[in-house]
């Protein structure tokens, strides 16, 4: 396989843990990542970490000679950070900036140079994220190499960049609406005597276990496994229909469609 180089402008939350899920990751090697920030502690703590990766504060030598340039930086500081690097094909931009379609990056640099859009979530720091992938003027095998690097630090699936607004809020802040749930059970049970800790590691191995189930049996549907779950006058369908008397679809629906 090819080697590629990797160039991440902006050690941030997210800029950081793509680079350490690339630096764990079988297609890129740890010495063919350079994570250029403005400042330094970040790069070093990375630095510390993964003494192979290249560390910079200069954006032009960290891009010179990549093949694929991460942009993990705000929104609002795209247009001053893409515009004077003056990227050109073959090289790969990809952007992690939520808002800034296609079509505005593409006014920002060379027009014809492949570009890739990537939703991800925080669970990429454990190599867990569901990550979204739409593109423009890619190839097959641009979008493979991209699906291939993100697959490692968890899923990705490709997208129309239409659906990108409704995927983001199932996908992106759908984890925040999982905490949410995970928080309100913990409060409940604390109330009925359980220690805080142990609620949340109940909760999270009972989440692990529901999301194992639906990743692993494309056959299923939640309504069916919650129909093994419940048993006339249990106290599973109980609880289930006291979430339905007190909104609990409705919630949600509501949240995700004011997520978009």
């Amino acid at each position: 396989m090819k080697r590629y180089k990797v160039a991440i402008i902006g050690a941030g939350n997210m800029g950081g843990a793509i680079a350490r899920g690339l630096a764990h990751g079988t297609h890129i090697q740890t010495s063919d990542i350079t994570v250029s920030n403005p400042s330094n502690e970040k790069l070093e703590k990375l630095k510390e970490e993964f003494p192979e990766i290249h560390i910079t504060n200069d954006n032009h030598q960290a891009v010179h000679d990549s093949d694929i340039i991460i942009l993990a930086v705000k929104p609002w500081k795209m247009e001053e950070v893409l515009a004077p690097l003056q990227l050109k094909r073959p090289q790969i931009l990809v952007s992690v900036a939520a808002g800034i379609s296609c079509k505005d990056l593409a006014h920002l640099t060379d027009s014809e140079i492949c570009i890739i859009r990537i939703i991800p979530n925080t669970a990429i720091s454990e190599l867990a994220s569901m990550t979204l992938i739409t593109t423009q003027n890619a190839s097959q095998e641009e979008l493979s190499l991209l699906m291939d690097l993100f697959n490692e630090m968890g899923v990705a699936i490709p997208i129309e960049e239409g659906s990108l607004p409704a995927a983001t809020a199932l996908a992106s802040c759908g984890i925040a609406y999982v905490f949410k749930y995970v928080q309100a059970a913990m409060q409940a049970g604390t109330e009925l005597g359980i220690k805080p800790k142990d609620s949340m590691k109940m909760l999270a191995q009972t989440l692990k276990g529901a999301a194992e189930i639906l990743l692993h049996h494309e056959d299923t549907h939640p309504a069916l496994e919650i129909d093994k779950v419940t048993t006339p006058r249990g106290i599973t369908i109980k609880g289930i229909n006291s979430l339905e008397h007190s909104g609990f679809t409705s919630a949600v629906i509501h949240a995700i469609k004011e997520s978009v």
